[in-house]
């Protein structure tokens, strides 16, 4: 599962979010609204996008 990747688009701002959404944002490489980035699906990936899902989306 390691060798598949996912992109993740960040489509929410981070303004007025509880740091650790915001610490997750950049963990994820993101942190402006429309900024995307490739990354490697797995299990610790998927749950910092499940954390934020309600800011970022995944293009499969």
């Amino acid at each position: 599962m390691a060798d598949k990747t996912l992109t993740v688009v960040q489509t929410g701002s981070a303004i007025r979010r509880p740091k650790d959404q915001l610490a997750t944002l950049k963990g994820l490489g993101l942190g402006r609204v429309g900024k995307r980035r490739e990354l490697e699906d797995t299990a610790a990936v998927r749950g910092m996008i499940k954390k934020v899902s309600h800011l970022v989306r995944v293009e499969d």
